[in-house]
């Protein structure tokens, strides 16, 4: 049950403990009884939503009947799970945290498709200050910095040995808007570029060419986990991002994903479009 951030350890432990739970025959209601408990705190935990205490895993195994030896290996991911992620510095930032930053982190596939804007990960830092200034103008110059900071914290995600496997989709008016102007604009062409250079990235372009498309419902971004893990589609707004773990709506998110691929261009004509060849 080894992963490499709390989050990631806090969605394994759930799916580990929904699984024993259903192999010991007993529902959700009969566990929330048994721990005097609410349900939604029982299915928040097997869902990682939140952290359990390891009183909690402890007690849940003993009502699964779980052998000792398995039940102390639990309890110390438990704890390990309420460790605090690098992003807790940021609680002040109500910029996806700690929600959004702690998937990303525990992520192994990322799949992002965006409509307007270069997503947050392969923002230049001059970008970045000019989106959230747009659609934030009410926010001080320290805030925005603060958010700015919080952006570039996160792509060290990219660097590290394993990082996740990132596909993004643009539309192609997001590389055309001059967001910031043109030399911020030409700055983040440049970064796409470069990412698009690194073997754990695939980045592909929407032209206009291709009309009406899948997509054009909104952006949305997919992560992925092992198994028994599940995956997650996060809707981005200005105000906050929705969370659906249904499987039907992760089936309907990846359906699309997949079905924008083929009226992409490839990865070397998107090269060439953001170059402006």
């Amino acid at each position: 049950m080894t992963t490499r951030t709390p989050t990631g350890r806090r969605r394994r432990l759930g799916a580990e403990l929904r699984r024993l739970r259903e192999e010991a025959g007993l529902t959700i209601d009969r566990v929330a009884e048994a721990l005097e408990c609410s349900q939604s705190k029982v299915s928040r935990i097997e869902t990682g939503q939140v952290s359990a205490t390891p009183r909690d895993v402890r007690d849940m195994l003993e009502l699964y009947r779980v052998d000792d030896a398995q039940r102390e290996a639990m309890v110390r991911v438990a704890r390990e799970a309420r460790q605090r992620g690098w992003w807790q510095k940021f609680v002040d930032v109500p910029d996806g945290v700690p929600a959004y930053v702690g998937l990303e982190t525990a992520a192994t596939s990322i799949d992002i498709y965006m409509s307007l804007i270069v997503p947050a990960l392969l923002q230049t830092a001059d970008y970045a200050r000019a989106v959230i200034g747009g659609v934030r103008p009410d926010l001080p110059p320290a805030e925005i910095d603060r958010r700015v900071e919080l952006r570039l914290r996160r792509q060290a995600l990219l660097d590290q040995e394993r990082p996740p496997a990132l596909r993004v989709l643009l539309d192609d008016t997001v590389v055309r808007r001059p967001v910031g102007g043109p030399e911020v604009m030409a700055a983040q062409r440049r970064r796409l570029l470069k990412d698009a250079e690194r073997s754990s990235v695939t980045l592909q372009v929407l032209p206009l060419e291709a009309g009406a498309h899948a997509g054009m419902d909104g952006p949305f971004t997919i992560f992925g986990f092992p198994a028994p893990e599940r995956d997650v589609v996060a809707l981005d707004s200005a105000a906050d991002a929705l969370y659906l773990e249904n499987p039907e709506d992760l089936r309907r998110y990846r359906r699309v994903f997949e079905r924008l691929l083929p009226a992409a261009l490839t990865p070397e004509a998107s090269a060439a479009l953001i170059t402006g060849r």
